[in-house]
């Protein structure tokens, strides 16, 4: 009978994906149209580094979990406000055949339920960065006897010179809402942190969507 795993934190050692979240000036006056080229527009992105993961725990360190390969779809568009929805995420793998997500302590399986969101906040015109996040995330992990459950947001940034998508997760952002049999390893209220980097192609092809926010 499998027993319930009651120690230590989880980080899941993932690839950088194209979507990080930097500390870009903001602009003057807050972008209110946002512009994507193509739009609207499929995209697909793959991860170009492993994907990190941590489960921030008031004890322990946590436990590295690597994720050498990572992959989503979904697609964009132009839109207006602020923050404005600019576009979704209609499937997330962490983990693929033959290559799944590892730790010391065995192999962690993601199912995401999706959409997610991808919201534009602010637009730096003299480097090409969007700032923003993704929402509505929602995924049920499963390390062993232990399943949980996490649900938030992660923050983003968007460069449109390289495609880049960078996850930059932050405490409080993605938190465990439900578990069983994990014990101490994912408690309720614990911060599941994610870091990443994605290269954005429009679907079937090698361009580069853009986004542009503008205050007219």
């Amino acid at each position: 009978m499998k027993k319930p795993i009651r120690k230590c934190g989880i980080a899941a050692g993932a690839a950088a994906a194209a979507f990080v979240l930097t500390a870009t000036p903001a602009s003057a006056a807050p972008s209110t149209v946002w512009t994507v080229g193509p739009s609207p527009v499929g995209v697909s992105a793959t991860n170009s580094a492993n994907v990190v993961m941590l489960i921030e725990l008031v004890k322990d360190n946590g436990i590295a979990v690597t994720c050498s390969r990572s992959s989503f779809s979904g697609g964009l568009r132009s839109a207006t406000g602020n923050p404005a929805t600019v576009g979704t995420v209609d499937s997330f793998a962490f983990g693929a055949s033959g290559a799944p997500c590892s730790s010391v302590l065995g192999t962690m399986s993601f199912a995401p339920t999706t959409p997610w969101i991808l919201v534009a906040r602010d637009h730096n015109a003299s480097t090409g960065v969007t700032r923003g996040h993704l929402g509505d995330v929602d995924t049920r992990v499963t390390w062993g006897a232990c399943v949980f459950r996490v649900r938030g947001t992660i923050p983003v940034t968007y460069t449109n010179a390289t495609g880049r998508l960078n996850l930059a997760g932050t405490t409080g952002g993605l938190t465990v809402v439900s578990q069983t049999n994990c014990g101490e390893a994912a408690p309720v209220g614990a911060s599941l942190i994610v870091k990443a980097d994605y290269l954005l192609k429009k679907t079937g092809t090698t361009t580069v969507p853009t986004i542009v926010g503008s205050h007219p």
